[in-house]
This record gives C-alpha cells, structure tokens and sequence, in this order.
C-alpha cells in the first residue's frame, strides 16, 4: 500500500487469474484499508462482479480496459453521506430474529453434481467474508457429508465456528449415513433444537 500526494492511502489488487469470488474477495479486503483502489481482472464476468460490489459499499468507480486486463478504479470519495436522521431511523427500526442458513445438501443448485460440489465450497468460502454473516448453520440430509471428516469445506466452517456461527448438525441425518463417529466440526443435533431454531429465526434461508 502506498500514499498519494493528497494523504490517502492507494491499493493496486492485481486479481487476474483468480477464480469467482477471489476477486470480490480480495477487492472487499482492499477497500477495507484504503481510500483508492485499482483493481485489475482479465475477463468481464470478474469486471461486473467487482463493480457491483464497489458500488455496493458507496463507492465510486470508472472501469478502463487495457491490452493486459480490465482496470477498475474504486474511490472511497465518492462514498455518500448517512443523514443522522437516517442513522436514527435504522437505530430505532425493529430488531430482527437471528438469521439462519438451512443446508439440505452437499451440493448447491440443481444440475451437474460436480458443478454442485464446487458451488458449495465457494459458498461456504464466500460466508466468511460476506457482511451480514448469518447466525447459524443448520446442516441436514446429504448437507451433514459436509461437517465430517475429509470435507472440502472443514477449515471454512472452523473459521465460521471461531466467529461465533453456530453450527448444527441433524443426528438423524448422520446416523442414517452412519457418519456420526466422524463428525470435524458443529454439534450434533435433533429435530427438536433444529425446529426451534428455525421457528425462533428472523430470517430462514435454504440452500
């Protein structure tokens, strides 16, 4: 990270190469620290991606492609201004239930398994650095292959557990795959705790 001759702190991300998210990812990380960043992709799909989330965190960008890639400049200048009338409001706005993630399968959409397999993965990567985070996770059915031993997604769902997410793991599901023993990461659950949790949530969203 450098400085300019006006004070603010630059970041150049160099994200060409990378597979979705990496490039939301790290750009997220960039703006987090810096004031104006350059991010630079090698193909549309990451261009759009980035911009959206550039834009999202009410920050200005210009996008300039280039032989060697597409560039996107974000600047923190042109971030909007919250009235204090509109903090308050969100202050005094109705508070909300925990926010739960159902996760019925190991896979993600439907389609090619392979295709599923690797979904999941980035999701599980995804939550780790997406805002707002949700409360718990809720795995049942095939979703349990995914909370015990050799899962792709364990070392995702460790740093998930040491943010405070609960995990929970359906009982039923993995005596059915006669996974109990090898159960890595979460608690296992029954339907009881599972139903409560999800009829206590403000907000269920299935997978």
């Amino acid at each position: 990270m450098t400085t300019n001759t006006k004070g603010e702190r630059v970041k150049i991300i160099d994200a060409r190469g990378l597979a979705c998210p990496g490039p939301v990812i790290n750009t997220k990380k960039a703006l987090a620290e810096a004031d104006q960043v350059t991010v630079i992709v090698d193909n549309q799909t990451a261009s759009e991606n980035v911009q959206r989330m550039i834009q999202s965190k009410g920050c200005a960008v210009t996008v300039q492609k280039k032989e060697d890639g597409i560039y996107l400049y974000a600047s923190r200048s042109g971030a909007p201004q919250i009235e204090a009338s509109a903090v308050k409001a969100m202050a005094d706005g109705p508070a909300t239930g925990p926010t739960v993630l159902l996760i019925a399968s190991d896979t993600f959409g439907r389609g090619p398994q392979e295709l599923g397999h690797i979904l999941i993965r980035g999701l599980l990567h995804t939550l780790n650095e997406v805002e707002p985070r949700p409360d718990s996770l809720i795995f049942v059915n095939s979703g349990v292959k995914l909370v015990v031993e050799g899962s792709p997604v364990i070392e995702d769902l460790q740093t998930l557990d040491q943010a405070g997410i609960k995990i929970l793991a359906c009982g039923t599901c993995l005596g059915y795959f006669e996974l109990k023993d090898q159960v890595r990461i979460g608690t296992v659950s029954n339907m009881y705790d599972i139903a409560e949790a999800l009829m206590g949530a403000g907000k269920v969203v299935a997978v």
